[in-house]
């Protein structure tokens, strides 16, 4: 109610928008090839590019997708390039984006895409007849990919032009949507109605085991009515619903530079810096094995200037034994400015991969059932 109020200019424009594309007034576009959005309503940290990643392992791993063509297309945040670019797993963050340059460097195998028109990128990966004979489907033809069978369209819950096949949102655990509010008084960048055009929700960052209860409450909380957690399902209030519950966790701490020193990782303090939404979790993480002596934390998606380098150089010789971490997602900008990271920080520099799982196998084979009766 307090949005409705104190930002009635700001929702009522979100709802202004969202109408003129409810009534048809603005067109959708429905792509060609199947399509799933991964997206949220919150201005970052719900863990997008990690739930990406492990929607991308799970159907690699199912009998029906393992050995079909996925690609996966992104806006490619605050990248210098324009168009429709295909990403190569050496290239920079600074051409594609730093989340689109992870995701293909952990899955190389993987047709990796950024677009700011999303019609347009899923239109090239689909070959999609209706762009040809424009100019930028002229200057795509060379583009080495074959023709996807689905498409997974990263942060494009917002993106109103494109209605995909499969609509996923996560909602923060730790932080609700239903105890948040519109920017600047909270963090929700869409309205909270939005929920309701979700085919799945997945709740994102959760502890390890969750009681049936507390599913039900939030259930509940999201207005998902008479939702089981044995079938992960209910009714929203415009069509049947999917919920989910998943936690994220880090892997065992990795190189940034090639010159790393792996005795580092065995050391007793750990300097921090991350240019991320949220670094609660990474720092409980590195708390189990480190003392911290230093935290830096930048805004989210950073360019890492020579004074920032100097500052995090500055704190390694303050501490000489000890580590210094990083996000994957940060790694992606730092190895940009690789000739400006002096040697000793390059040997010392690590990163911590991050990873998105159910809380169960069961809710696991649920999902992909979920999956699969869209198509």
């Amino acid at each position: 109610m307090i949005d409705k109020i104190v930002l009635a200019p700001y929702y009522l424009s979100l709802a202004f928008r969202h109408w003129l594309y409810d009534s048809g007034i603005i067109r959708t576009h429905s792509p060609e090839c199947p399509s799933i959005s991964v997206g949220n309503i919150t201005a970052g940290g719900t863990g997008k590019t990690p739930h990406t990643e492990m929607l991308l392992r799970i159907l690699q791993e199912h009998p029906l997708w393992k050995n079909r063509n996925i690609a996966v297309l992104s806006r490619g945040y605050k990248r210098k390039s324009s168009g429709f670019q295909q990403v190569t797993a050496d290239g920079t963050a600074e051409f594609f984006g730093d989340e689109p340059l992870q995701i293909k460097r952990k899955f190389p195998d993987t047709t990796v895409a950024v677009c700011k028109s999303r019609v347009k990128g899923i239109g090239y990966l689909a070959s999609n007849k209706s762009f040809i004979g424009s100019k930028a489907s002229r200057k795509c033809l060379d583009c080495n990919y074959p023709d996807c069978d689905l498409v997974i369209l990263d942060d494009a819950f917002q993106y109103r032009k494109l209605s995909p096949t499969i609509s996923i949102v996560l909602v923060d655990y730790n932080r609700p949507v239903y105890k948040d509010h519109l920017l600047p008084l909270g963090r929700l960048r869409d309205l909270p109605e939005r929920l309701r055009e979700a085919d799945i929700i997945i709740v994102s960052k959760c502890p390890s085991y969750i009681e049936q209860w507390e599913k039900e409450r939030i259930a509940a909380n999201l207005h998902i009515e008479g939702y089981d957690p044995g079938t992960c399902r209910g009714k929203g209030r415009k069509k049947q619903q999917w919920l989910f519950f998943s936690t994220i966790g880090y892997e065992p701490l990795e190189p940034v530079f090639k010159e790393g020193d792996s005795r580092f990782v065995y050391s007793h303090r750990a300097i921090l810096f991350s240019g991320i939404a949220n670094d609660s979790l990474l720092k409980k993480y590195l708390s189990g094995s480190y003392k911290l002596f230093r935290c830096f934390r930048f805004p989210d998606h950073h360019k890492f200037t020579n004074g920032d380098i100097s500052q995090i150089g500055h704190s390694a010789r303050e501490c000489p034994t000890a580590i210094v971490v990083t996000t994957e997602k940060d790694s992606q900008r730092l190895y940009d400015r690789k000739d400006k990271v002096p040697e000793f920080l390059r040997q010392r520099t690590f990163q911590a991969p991050i990873k998105a799982e159910f809380i169960s196998d069961e809710d696991k084979e649920r999902f992909i059932g979920a999956i699969g009766s869209f198509f």
